[in-house]
């Protein structure tokens, strides 16, 4: 009976703790069912209340299909026309500095050893003025045996004239024949002779003296110095001093053909050397007549007065003022460029896009100048080129040009 009496306190408890059991893991459950269901009621009340909700569509099939079609239109484009508009037409170059005369100084004559260097680079030198001096011992020496030689020959001249003076006055008495008047006259003739050759030696040895001081043959800026004191030389020994004449430098600025067809000689250039913040003012002075046929460029040569900051061999940029052209002007916006160059959309009779290679000018403030590719009439896409392809149609809509 015990037993029995235990037993069944065990099953009672078992059942109440399973029945326990099954309403603990319930719960979660219905809790969370309860708080889906108050979410979802919000979210129903809160979108059903918004006023930008857009209504069910409750269009017709046919309806629908003229709304995709509507949404399918062609995009609206801002277009200009520019027209031509005068431009100042800037050329930009670069090219190297140079001296406008570059004289080469070099020894003429025998040569010889350099005794004395008068020149410096960068000093200023005049015409004539001695820049270096080579050692004439050997042709002094020369001059004054020569000097020697005139005296003897004006000796036996002055010895002949006196004897021919004599016989012409026996001859008028009859002591002296016709005969050795002409050979007393030959002898005279002689002696003067041999006296106008030394002289004439004497002159040519002065002049080798004088070629030996190496003089400036222009005045202008010593732009280098390549001999020493002790060095010899002689006309094989190269330029012995450079000099710029009346310090003149030049820009030679290499041009494309079609920049070099729109430059004259007069127009002006403003140069900036490399590393300065300086510009100097030019001319062109001088257009090269050929083309280079390996880079197809030609040589403006622009002069420029001295300034301690121009160098010879320097690298240079210049803007070339060569008039005002009548050309397109577009904004910065219209023109675009890729690999192939650049280039502008425009739009043709059927508003269809199409690609047009242009070639750009001058920038400035107002816009960009086209002197290619373009006569001014056309429909040009103002902006927004980048999001545009060739062959699509698009609604134009026309703008202001650029003024």
């Amino acid at each position: 009976m015990n037993y029995e009496r235990n037993f069944s306190l065990i099953d009672t408890a078992a059942s109440e703790s399973a029945t326990l059991g099954g309403r603990r893991k319930r719960w979660p459950l219905l809790v969370g069912l309860l708080l889906f269901a108050t979410i979802l009621l919000g979210a129903w009340y809160a979108f059903s209340r918004s006023p930008n909700v857009a209504p069910i569509n409750k269009a017709t099939p046919g309806e629908q299909a003229k709304g995709g079609k509507a949404e399918k239109e062609s995009p609206s484009v801002t277009v200009i026309v520019p027209g031509q508009t005068a431009v100042s037409n800037i050329l930009s170059a670069t090219g190297t500095l140079a001296a406008r005369r570059d004289i080469a100084v070099s020894a003429v004559g025998e040569g010889g050893q350099v005794v004395r260097v008068l020149a410096e680079s960068g000093q200023w030198v005049h015409a004539g003025q001695v820049l270096a001096v080579v050692d004439r011992q050997v042709q002094v020496q020369q001059s004054g045996q020569i000097v020697a030689q005139i005296r003897v020959a004006e000796s036996d001249a002055r010895l002949a004239q006196n004897e021919l003076d004599r016989a012409r006055a026996l001859a008028s008495r009859g002591f002296v024949s016709k005969a050795d008047i002409d050979r007393k006259t030959a002898q005279r003739d002689g002696a003067m002779a041999r006296v106008s050759v030394a002289k004439a030696q004497l002159g040519e040895n002065s002049a080798r003296l004088r070629r030996l001081d190496i003089r400036a043959p222009a005045s202008g800026l010593v732009l280098a110095r390549s001999v020493e004191v002790g060095q010899v030389v002689g006309p094989a020994s190269g330029p012995l001093f450079r000099i710029a004449k009346d310090g003149e430098f030049e820009l030679l600025a290499h041009l494309s053909e079609a920049d070099l067809a729109h430059s004259a000689v007069g127009h002006r250039a403003t140069v900036t050397p490399v590393g300065s913040d300086r510009s100097f003012a030019g001319r062109i002075w001088q257009i090269a007549p050929i083309i280079d046929p390996q880079t197809r460029q030609g040589t403006a040569r622009i002069s420029i007065p001295y300034d301690r900051a121009l160098r010879p061999g320097g690298f240079a940029s210049v803007k070339i003022d060569s008039g005002s052209i009548q050309a397109p002007l577009l904004p910065e916006s219209a023109v675009q460029s890729d690999s192939k160059g650049s280039f502008v959309y425009i739009v043709d009779a059927n508003n269809v896009i199409v690609r047009r290679d242009v070639v750009v000018g001058t920038i400035n403030d107002n816009g960009v100048s086209i002197v290619g590719g373009l006569d001014g009439t056309e429909m040009i896409v103002q902006s927004a080129g980048g999001f545009l392809n060739p062959g699509e149609t698009v609604v134009p809509k026309r703008a202001t040009p650029v003024q």
